[in-house]
């Protein structure tokens, strides 16, 4: 008879012990999602010093297929995908990584506020969280960007405010348990001033929460970066960009897909390859993959074993 561990269904425990048992299978999973990620990252950095030509150019006719000169054909005006392929992902990166870290900055900050202040920073501060995630993320940015136009530091600053309300919420979840360990208390014994309490004690034990939310914000920003470019409301023709690059060429879509589908396999590689390895950043932060202690119990007692 096989005893199951109380408190988690017997196939969870069974794949608990299986990376228990096999640490190397995390690791190597880990190395996968990091290395796929790494990859678009480092196309996109490097694109346009190997870029073939110039992105702009029109070099032959629209939607040509591949060929020994132009390995992925033309786009829609006859410009060479291949090289707007690799000019169009630098951008985007920027303006994600810029977008995240406003967003991450923000939301620690009103978090942290609120949790260790409370009272009546902390209702005003969680209303405020309260009444922007009332709009989703795309349609705030949005909002933002019709009214005042496609400029790329709104985009940056519309992507990186609606970022900060989730933020916020998990961050102050974190600092409230935070403010009441006992090393926070001495220092305020202390009298030491709260700015430098909340700079100097609760913030550098927020270094995990932080690291999970600026993965899956980052993952986040590429996709409404992504979709805004894809609208129009992102970088403007002629400007090579791979949400762009994919609403320009849809209609040739039969006619030379790859002017399609590339730009749209990267997007999808980046996003995908950052939020895997968020997700096995967060494992490893929460302890999610470590063999829990009923189940070390029960291989203690050999209960675990059938008989």
């Amino acid at each position: 008879m096989t005893v199951a561990a109380p408190g988690k269904p017997p196939a969870a425990q069974a794949r608990d012990t299986r990376t228990a048992r096999h640490p190397w299978l995390t690791v190597l999973a880990t190395a996968v999602r990091l290395c796929l990620a790494s990859l678009v990252v480092l196309l996109a950095i490097i694109g346009p010093l190997v870029s073939p030509g110039t992105p702009t150019a029109l070099v032959t006719f629209a939607f040509a297929k591949p060929s020994g000169h132009f390995p992925l054909g033309s786009d829609f005006l006859g410009r060479d995908v291949l090289a707007r392929v690799l000019n169009g992902g630098w951008v985007l990166l920027i303006m994600a990584a810029a977008a995240t870290a406003f967003g991450i900055i923000v939301g620690t900050a009103a978090g942290v506020s609120a949790a260790y202040r409370r009272g009546r920073a902390d209702g005003l501060i969680m209303r405020t969280v309260d009444v922007i995630l009332a709009f989703p993320q795309l349609v705030f940015a949005l909002l933002l960007v019709s009214v005042i136009g496609p400029k790329l530091w709104l985009i940056v600053l519309a992507v990186g405010l609606s970022h900060a309300p989730q933020v916020a919420r998990v961050i102050r979840s974190a600092t409230l348990d935070i403010t009441e360990r006992d090393f926070v208390k001495v220092v305020e014994l202390q009298r030491m001033r709260p700015s430098k309490v909340m700079a100097r004690e609760i913030l550098p034990n927020l270094i995990s929460p932080l690291m999970v939310e600026a993965g899956l914000r980052l993952t986040y920003s590429i996709v409404i970066m992504s979709g805004l470019s894809f609208l129009g409301f992102g970088q403007q023709p002629p400007a090579a960009n791979w949400g762009l690059m994919i609403n320009e060429n849809r209609i040739g879509l039969e006619l030379n897909p790859w002017a399609v589908i590339v730009p749209a396999a990267l997007i999808a590689l980046l996003t995908i390859g950052t939020n895997t390895f968020t997700d096995a950043v967060a494992r490893v932060t929460l302890g999610v993959d470590r063999l829990p202690e009923e189940a070390v119990l029960t291989d203690d007692l050999g209960l675990g074993r059938t008989t």
